[in-house]
């Protein structure tokens, strides 16, 4: 599956420099608000040395590690909702992504302008999310209206479309974020900001990072991750967090052409991964031969393995796990 993250926040709080680190690309990074004029896509490879291994054990002629698609939106200001700085353009680039990395500076540095005069993270949480609260706002009033006149002919479905988006309104007039309600399929398919996942970026070093925002970060239900960007940050626990928070996990295939990673959701059955290959592998699913990487990387080639019987044939029903290397047989 694609997966893809919108990193956001302030300007002047480590967005492009967070880019940069990610995708070693040189683009413009400014001390100044709306640097970042156009949305920058960054193809990032996901870290895996169980890819390394087994393309190494195999001899592949290629390695193909799953990938994140980052999305550098410009920088958001009280008002962006209502088209202040760059809003409303740069807030329906978020809407195509799977989370939200939103970056807070909590850092000092006189030399770095803040654009609100002062570094206090947690109010600029709270700005951001208000932004993308009155911009759901907005999306949820303007759909209920159509709704309305669905209802006309007896619809069902529309009922059910509006029973969620008055919710949803609910939640959103009280200044509430709706992630609670992401799985519900009318407000999953508007693909509101409110509703993805957050992953939270606190740029600077851990003595800056106060306990009160450790906390309200976790009263929120999300988590976070501590990186001082000035440095050459590892950023592996950014990715890691990110499979963690998407609860997404990676399954192999192997050869001597290719040795791949594919990502998958936690929980899928056999078919969906191999649909996650190929159309077909999923809709004239057979069997699975499946092994997990430790046991094959420990057997030495998949043809010892399959000697010494640790190869399992599963059926439709198995549940994939996470590592786990697997041949498709489908009609």
């Amino acid at each position: 599956m694609k997966l893809s993250l919108g990193i956001v926040g302030l300007p002047n709080v480590g967005k492009s420099t967070l880019f940069n680190h990610l995708t070693n690309k040189d683009i413009n990074v400014a001390n100044y608000p709306f640097c970042t004029i156009d949305p920058n896509v960054g193809i990032v490879s996901v870290p895996d040395e169980r890819l390394l291994k087994l393309a190494k054990q195999e001899e592949s002629e290629q390695q193909i590690p799953a990938i994140i698609e980052f999305y550098d939106i410009a920088g958001l200001v009280k008002g962006a909702n209502k088209g202040e700085g760059l809003g409303n353009k740069f807030l329906a680039q978020i809407r195509a992504t799977n989370a939200i990395v939103m970056v807070l500076r909590c850092f000092a540095d006189d030399n770095i302008i803040h654009v609100e005069e002062g570094v206090d993270p947690i109010r600029d949480m709270e700005i951001i999310n208000t932004e993308l609260i009155m911009k759901d706002l907005e999306t949820v009033e303007k759909r209920l209206g159509s709704v309305e006149k669905e209802l006309r002919g007896n619809n069902k479905e529309a009922l059910k479309e509006k029973e969620a988006l008055e919710k949803a309104k609910e939640k959103l007039l009280a200044g509430q974020l709706i992630t609670e309600l992401a799985d519900d399929p009318s407000i999953y398919n508007m693909q509101l900001l409110t509703a993805k996942k957050q992953i939270y970026l606190l740029n600077g070093e851990e003595g800056d990072v106060s306990e009160d925002l450790k906390k309200k970060i976790a009263d929120m239900g999300f988590d976070y991750v501590i990186v001082d960007l000035k440095e050459k940050p590892d950023l592996k626990d950014l990715i890691n967090k990110a499979f963690e928070v998407l609860d997404l996990i990676s399954f192999f295939t192997t050869g001597k052409e290719e040795t791949r990673s594919w990502t998958i959701k936690k929980g899928s059955l056999a078919p969906q991964a191999g649909g996650a290959i190929h159309g077909d592998f999923e809709d004239k699913f057979i069997k699975a031969e499946i092994i997990n990487t430790e046991k094959l990387l420990e057997a030495g080639s998949w043809q010892v393995a399959k000697s010494k019987g640790w190869l399992k044939l599963e059926g439709k029903e198995y549940e994939v796990k996470d590592g786990d290397v697997i041949v498709f047989r489908h009609g």
